[in-house]
């Protein structure tokens, strides 16, 4: 049995709201500009191109950071995505710094453990670099996880999945392919296959397992759709890809969440009290 395909995209809306979204919340926030990280790779690349029609290219600063174990292939790519967006560009080499921090804790082998309190080391790295240079050029800090990597937990806390603002938060990756390739991502990156570049040969579908497609089929009828495992299971999915696609969204729920601060007074921090940022605009 074929299971069903991966959600499509309205890319003409889509567009037309993340573009809204973005220019109305950096306003809202105090801020005109906004600086992300640029990878080289799809989300980041489709975060450059709405960044710029929200806020215009002077006023986006993209930062590509490879580490020395980082494919040069990345590097080049990201200063394609700059040049198409229409972004500025800085390129800030993390490897002085991720590797002090290496050296200090003791990280010496390089076997699957080391790799990956490594990549950790990398993404939380890129995120001190970014938030840095916020204060320094006042840009709010854009996000580039997409809704399939923050249910499977497929990120870094306080790393790749620290933000202000997330556009592609609430789009499936099969729905931002669709949305790069209607912006006119440049084709090289939407050909690379989809890769944390944590080590060399990485790749993020050979790390989960399965294909973006199939977890995007999945979770779209079980988070979107509401579809129950017995649902699931008559649609195609097989029951062990729907057990380990549960697991992993339970199993990451802390990521998700602000810190749960313990209840003790009547209006608790995010659980009675919430300060609407927008108060006085």
């Amino acid at each position: 049995m074929k299971i069903p395909p991966p959600p499509g995209c309205n890319v003409v809306l889509a567009e037309r709201v993340l573009t809204a979204f973005l220019r109305e919340e950096t306003c809202k926030f105090g801020f005109e500009r906004a600086v992300l990280g640029l990878s080289g790779g799809l989300d980041s690349a489709v975060v450059a191109e709405l960044a710029v029609r929200a806020l215009g290219g002077s006023n986006v600063l993209a930062l590509a950071m490879p580490h020395a174990t980082s494919s040069q292939a990345s590097l080049e790519l990201a200063r394609a995505s700059a040049r198409h967006a229409g972004a500025m560009l800085e390129v800030v080499d993390i490897t002085p710094m991720a590797e002090a921090h290496a050296a200090v804790t003791g990280i010496a082998d390089d076997g699957p453990a080391a790799r990956l309190r490594r990549g950790n080391i990398c993404a939380r790295t890129r995120m001190v670099v970014l938030y840095d240079r916020s204060v320094q050029w006042r840009g709010l800090v854009l996000g580039t996880s997409n809704k399939t990597e923050l249910l499977l937990g497929y990120g870094t806390i306080y790393g790749d999945m620290a933000c202000a603002l997330n556009p592609l938060g609430d789009l499936y990756k099969s729905q931002v392919f669709a949305l790069a390739r209607h912006l006119g991502v440049p084709e090289p990156i939407l050909e690379r296959p989809p890769s944390a570049d944590l080590w060399a040969g990485q790749t993020d579908e050979q790390d989960l397992g399965f294909t973006y497609a199939e977890a995007d089929a999945l979770l779209h009828l079980a988070v979107d759709r509401r579809y129950s495992r017995e649902a699931l299971l008559r649609a195609g999915f097989p029951e062990a890809f729907v057990e380990r696609i549960k697991t992993m969204v339970r199993a990451s729920q802390y990521k998700r969440m602000p810190p749960i601060i313990a209840k003790l007074a009547n209006r608790t921090v995010n659980l009675d009290y919430r300060y609407p940022r927008d108060w006085g605009v």
